[in-house]
């Protein structure tokens, strides 16, 4: 079995290789193998040319390298052409094409025995051929290539999208893939079992692979606890985080969303569906074409939407929760459906000026694993379950509060809300609301919420002062930051500030006045 590789394949360009038996067929160039391996699976990705003694440093892979021999030393015998066809087989060159004329009238007979005892093609090219002609044929022939395997995969797209339109989608979409890509496809649910299948079987060897590198890039969904991991025979490969399919398991950000292996020449694909339930979906197939990858990612799309929650039972309760909380139920009756009972309130808001609309709403509740959000405003309220993970997202600054059961959920809005706004004064991507045991817990509420009253009596009335305050207060007295979480002008929150301090007839700079202050907003 070759090891397990995360996807894409390296150094293989997009585009299609050109079978070196098409470049040789080209009549115009009049090209000739004098040494080395034939077939039609030697191919090359690219033409190179250069005149280096050792090209090893030069070459990606993949190319045919051209050359007129301008670095052959006079008198260089059969050691030099050694090493030179030795590095060009180690850089993973595909075959040499050496220049007849103009300074060499024949092809050195040392190297012809060199390519032959390496293995590699060797191609004489005609004096009337320039170097340049034969890579302008090479990406011709790949234009060509190319065209075709967009028409290949334009028409794979097209029957999938079909597929998915039909009343038995997910068999219709596997059974699509499988035919497009002439292998089998197979969907794996949350717990590992194969829920449906289509195409050929590619053997007992092949099938139990697949069902391991699905575990491989498997994330655990919600209410699903992952099972034990069969393991893998040879880990989860060179380009797969270190440590083993073990680690993967641990860290859900660590694995891959698709990974690949190779048994008994039959390719072997997983592609975790990007929709958080836990599904994967495998392919096994006997060969593996450039287009092919993109034809099984747009599978893997229709498939998570296939198979998202709006399908499933989580999506089913949601609906359901819904409905009672309008017939009148309270939410602690109706939090269960939800899938949880107790749940974090996340607040989010784009960074720069812009204002969420329901697509980047809905982006950013399925980042944070959740399709209960809610756009207010300039911000988007999302409800997560307590035990999901939150974490910082490029392009948001986001708030969390501490876990909550469903009577206090608009005590964690505030809490979300008073984070976010900590969180863009002081310019980081997360902030969270402090759960711990506080001072507060020690006055009974009834006297604190009375004292609140009293002393922000002078205040109540004007909502722009108290949050004005409870800003200021929150960032340790900086006009700045206050000024930047609350979208005003520094001179403004200096104003407001002094009408704050006239009212309430108190010094906001002593920090015994700053701390009660504190202590009554707390309860607003």
């Amino acid at each position: 079995m070759e090891e397990t590789s995360t996807m894409p394949d390296p150094t293989v360009p997009p585009t299609p290789p050109v079978p070196l038996d098409a470049l040789l067929a080209r009549a115009d160039l009049g090209l000739r193998r004098i040494a080395g391996p034939e077939g039609p699976d030697i191919a090359v990705h690219w033409a190179h040319t250069s005149e280096m003694a050792d090209p090893y440093p030069y070459l990606l892979g993949g190319e045919l390298l051209l050359s007129a021999g301008v670095h052959i030393p006079e008198g260089a015998g059969p050691g030099y052409f050694d090493a030179y066809v030795s590095r060009i087989v180690a850089a993973g060159g595909t075959a040499l094409g050496f220049g007849v004329a103009p300074v060499h009238d024949t092809v050195p007979g040392a190297l012809v025995e060199a390519c032959e005892m390496h293995g590699l093609p060797l191609l004489e090219v005609p004096p009337r051929t320039t170097f340049s002609a034969v890579a302008r044929a090479v990406w011709q022939l790949m234009a060509q290539a190319r065209t075709a395997e967009l028409r290949r995969v334009t028409e794979a797209q097209q029957s999938l999208a079909i597929a998915a339109a039909r009343p038995d989608p997910v068999p219709s979409v596997l059974h699509q893939l499988a035919r497009r890509l002439a292998g089998r496809a197979v969907l794996y649910g949350p717990e590992g079992t194969e829920i449906a299948g289509a195409g050929t079987d590619q053997g007992e060897e092949a099938r139990t692979a697949l069902a391991k590198l699905a575990e491989v890039v498997r994330p655990p969904a919600p209410g699903h606890p992952r099972p034990p991991s069969p393991g893998h025979p040879r880990g989860p490969g060179p380009d797969a985080p270190a440590g083993g399919s073990a680690d993967l398991h641990a860290d859900p950000a660590a694995r891959p969303s698709s990974a690949s292996d190779t048994v008994g020449g039959v390719r072997l694909v997983a592609h975790a569906l990007g929709n958080g339930e836990g599904f994967v979906l495998g392919v096994a197939a006997p060969q593996r074409d450039g287009g092919d990858h993109t034809i099984a990612s747009v599978a893997a799309v229709l498939l998570s939407l296939l198979t998202g929650e709006r399908h499933s039972g989580t999506g089913a309760g949601r609906s359901s929760a819904l409905v009672r909380l309008l017939l009148g139920a309270a939410p602690g009756e109706v939090a269960s459906l939800l899938g949880g009972d107790r749940w974090r309130v996340v607040q989010g808001r784009p960074d720069g000026r812009a204002v969420p609309d329901p697509v980047a709403a809905s982006a950013l509740g399925a980042a944070l694993g959740s399709a209960l959000v809610d756009v207010a405003g300039e911000v988007v309220r999302v409800l997560v379950p307590a035990g999901r993970a939150v974490r910082p997202l490029p392009g948001w600054t986001l708030g969390v509060s501490a876990a909550a059961a469903p009577p206090d959920w608009p005590a964690a809005d505030t809490q979300a809300a008073r984070a976010l706004a900590r969180a863009r004064a002081t310019r980081a991507p997360l902030l969270r609301h402090g759960d711990r045991p506080a001072l507060t817990d020690l006055v009974p509420e009834s006297d604190a919420d009375a004292h609140a009253r009293a002393l922000l009596a002078p205040i109540a009335r004007a909502p722009a002062l108290v949050d004005t305050l409870r800003t200021w207060l929150s960032l340790h007295g900086s006009w700045d930051r206050t000024a930047v979480a609350l979208d005003v002008h520094r001179n403004t929150v200096r104003q407001r500030i002094a009408r704050c301090a006239a009212l309430l007839e108190a010094d906001l700079d002593d920090p015994d006045v700053r701390m009660e202050l504190w202590f009554a907003l707390r309860r607003t």
